[in-house]
């Protein structure tokens, strides 16, 4: 993997994000020549800058709705993980075409700045909120999809590749349940649990990292990938919670606007498109021939034979033991009592 890296020049959109930063800390270890951290909050940029201190990090306040100042930061770049988002479902819920223009149309701001400053590879990093979208954000980021699929109908195969890539929420990241229920805990607060019956995907940051880096050695450009995961219900997950800290009790506090009760990264409409390649799905652009996908790959695809969707209820599920082993590793569980 570090032959991909070596001496490249990279740029992560909302780069001080908990994924731009993980994928920063990854893609340092893997021998780049400077990362550029594109982003517009100058507050998180600065406390990144001090936690990391490493000369190859670049810091570039803007925003991604500014194409001019994308094409600036792009010069001579290699490789552009594009991550920046509006992301919070109840505030996008409200403030609708806000998420519209960040998600949408920055992200077709990101494909243009690429395709004219010849960037090599942009892989664009989505969610499981784009299928069958129940919400507005989920909606912005299947456009985000179909933008970076069909972005390779304006540009050589041999010159630039555009792909996306489709997940759940990391565990321990800003955006899931675990650090908020910990939290409570810690405050001798009752866990709010939004449903009994919620369920999620399980991925912990590695292999999140894992899969961004095994699909970006893999892709030709125009492919969604997905990665095979287990799920956990969110009982199971108060219940590792407990027998790893103490029962503060719950309270059940309904579902928020927009949300889903599970999280679905393949809709059954999809699995027409969809192939078995290494330890991930990928999904391929329905204008391709399939005889051409099976001839693109030096392993060889094969299709996918399921006829449900690939959701967090149908998928096997982690075990508590399993689960309480992924929070202690998580490092979330330091002082935190």
């Amino acid at each position: 993997m570090k032959i991909l890296f070596e001496d490249k020049t990279i740029l992560i959109t909302g780069g001080t994000g908990s994924l731009g930063q993980s994928l920063t800390k990854r893609l340092l270890e893997n021998g780049v020549n400077n990362i550029r951290i594109f982003s517009r909050n100058e507050s998180k940029q600065i406390q990144m800058q001090s936690e990391f201190s490493d000369k190859r990090l670049k810091f570039l306040i803007g925003d991604i709705r500014d194409p001019s100042r994308l094409e600036r930061a792009m010069k001579g770049v290699d490789i552009v993980f594009h991550t920046a988002a509006l992301k919070h479902v109840p505030l996008i819920e409200y403030n609708p075409f806000e998420a519209i223009k960040t998600n949408v149309i920055g992200s077709q701001n990101v494909i243009d700045s690429c395709i004219k400053e010849n960037v090599k590879i942009c892989v664009g990093v989505g969610t499981d909120k784009a299928v069958s979208p129940l919400n507005t954000y989920g909606a912005t980021k299947l456009l985000m999809e179909k933008l970076f699929v069909d972005a390779n109908n304006y540009v050589s195969r041999d010159s630039s590749k555009f792909f996306a890539l489709r997940y759940g929420n990391v565990l321990g990241s800003s955006s899931s349940v675990l650090p908020k229920f910990i939290e409570q805990i810690k405050n001798k607060q009752k866990i709010t649990i939004t449903d009994l019956e919620m369920t999620r995907f399980s991925m912990t940051m590695n292999e999140a990292l894992d899969f961004i880096f095994e699909s970006l050695k893999i892709a030709k450009g125009s492919e969604v990938f997905l990665p095979k995961l287990k799920a956990y219900s969110i009982m199971d997950m108060k219940q590792a919670l407990v027998e790893l800290l103490e029962d503060t009790g719950e309270e059940v506090i309904g579902i928020r606007p927009g949300e889903k009760l599970r999280e679905i990264l393949m809709g059954k409409d999809e699995m027409r498109y969809a192939w078995n390649i290494d330890n991930k799905y990928m999904i391929s652009n329905p204008i391709f021939d399939k005889a051409d996908i099976v001839k693109s790959y030096s392993k060889k695809p094969i299709p996918v034979d399921k006829v449900e969707e690939y959701s967090s209820d149908t998928a096997e599920k982690i075990s508590i033991n399993e689960l309480k082993r992924t929070i202690i590793k998580s490092g979330l569980l330091e002082n935190k009592l």
